[in-house]
């Protein structure tokens, strides 16, 4: 084994390299230009993006780092995907990124110079034999990675190798809470640009929801059909775009109740509902966060619908709430007031007044969305939870009624029913835009569309 392999990942049963192995792998390569764009999508608006990161910090030297691989098992590790903010500020959001540092290092008296510290394809000659022998890094094990000078041409910024970096000093967005906070705040209000990635999302997200009707008898038929939900979207969400924007909720009868069900084992039944809660991440990285819970019959029964309806007029009430200038806890407020009234002419609560309602929606009605499903969650109260909405913001409208299978204060015929109606919006001059209307939410229409799909 040559000298270099202490530097190299390589695992336990890789087979030794001679000298004379290593001489030959060394030689005789082709060139081989970089395949793709010459600039990164988004490119346009990526200085203005970080001179607004810049004008907050100014004689700082700022670092954000596209973050580290983690270890699945062993020798295997998890997909990577690089930090939200290291994507904003480069446009890069390849698995490639994995360890890139952006530096913005200040530069004259208040302005910085962005220099990115990256791990460069490695040289076929230079005698490392990472090329094809490092499992993490190794051109032949992973795919290739751009030099300096293709890293400059497709982001516009000087590029620098990662060894020259050495331990960083200054403001670090892994680990300062006021960076990370700057950070968060400038993406609370989306550009041109980031709209349009997430309503690319949206109609992606929405084709994965027709597949999975189409799915549903193969889904029915399994002994797992929730994972066979899961697999459905997640085909389209890989096929379409970098995957999914975080784990898809497939949750059929009781297990609706559960927020974040994501085992995805359970049995279907014809006569539950199925809350499917999924989005797909655009190559860019964006996502969409979209809900509908369906009849796997085909049609709601009349309890089903009674619940349902209620959700969706409290929907209705939140995102009629929605404009410019509004506190963003309006919406949640305007539905929660739907829920609580519902509940009381139900029987179920006394009297609309007071949280009691919270133990039967649990959580909030949205959240912003982006680069993260959950987006922007590091900015401060004040500019966010406390805010006002502005125009350019994407945000969910989400209620839900969670009525669990054990809840002795509920009728038998209530309990074990999960309704959630989830969709993105986008805040305009006069209000709101619904990005997912592509999507039915109402009972007649989510009955006629399940209806077509499921006879074609």
């Amino acid at each position: 084994m040559t000298d270099t392999s202490a530097r190299l990942n390589i695992g336990s049963h890789d087979l030794p390299v001679s000298a004379e192995l290593s001489r030959f792998m060394a030689g005789n390569w082709a060139p081989t230009p970089l395949p793709g764009t010459d600039r990164v999508a988004g490119y346009a608006v990526l200085p203005a993006r970080r001179a607004r990161l810049s004008a907050r910090f100014p004689g700082e030297r700022l670092i954000v780092p596209a973050g580290e691989l983690k270890v699945r098992s062993n020798d295997c590790d998890h997909r990577f995907r690089p930090h939200s903010a290291y994507a904003w500020l480069t446009g890069l959001t390849g698995e490639d990124q994995v360890g890139h540092v952006l530096v913005l290092e200040p530069s004259g008296p208040s302005g910085h110079e962005a220099v990115l510290h990256l791990r460069p394809r490695s040289q076929r000659s230079d005698g490392t034999e990472e090329f094809f022998r490092d499992r993490r890094y190794g051109e032949f094990w992973v795919g290739r990675r751009p030099d300096l000078a293709e890293a400059e041409r497709l982001t516009g910024i000087r590029c620098a190798h990662l060894d020259e970096l050495g331990t960083p000093t200054g403001r670090n967005a892994a680990d300062d809470p006021e960076l990370a906070a700057a950070l968060a705040e400038l993406r609370l209000v989306k550009d041109a640009w980031e709209v349009e990635q997430l309503q690319l999302a949206v109609d992606h997200t929405t084709a994965g929801f027709e597949d999975v009707v189409r799915a549903l008898p193969q889904a029915l038929a399994h002994p797992r059909g929730e994972r066979w939900i899961e697999g459905v979207f997640g085909l389209r969400a890989r096929a379409e775009g970098n995957g999914t924007g975080y784990d898809t909720i497939a949750a059929s009868g009781a297990h609706a109740c559960v927020l974040h069900w994501i085992r995805n084992d359970g049995r279907l039944d014809r006569g539950d509902l199925l809350l499917l809660d999924a989005g797909v991440e655009t190559d860019t990285l964006y996502t969409a966060d979209i809900t509908r819970t369906l009849p796997l019959s085909g049609r709601f029964s009349p309890v089903q619908r009674q619940v349902y309806e209620l959700v969706l007029a409290a929907q209705e009430a939140g995102i009629a709430a929605l404009r410019p200038g509004a506190s963003f806890r309006d919406f949640h407020r305007a539905g929660m007031r739907v829920i609580a009234e519902g509940l009381a002419e139900w029987g179920v609560l006394k009297n609309a007044e007071g949280d009691l309602h919270r133990r039967y929606t649990l959580c909030s009605s949205g959240h912003m969305l982006g680069l993260d499903v959950h987006d922007c969650a590091k900015a401060r109260a004040q500019t966010y939870l406390d805010g006002v909405l502005e125009e350019g913001q994407v945000l969910t409208v989400e209620p839900g009624l969670y009525l669990q299978p054990d809840d002795e204060t509920l009728p038998p015929e209530l309990r074990g029913i999960g309704v959630r109606i989830e969709d993105d919006l986008v805040i305009t001059a006069e209000g709101a835009r619904l990005m997912s209307g592509a999507l039915p939410r109402t009972v007649a229409g989510i009955e006629e569309w399940m209806g077509t799909l499921l006879e074609g």
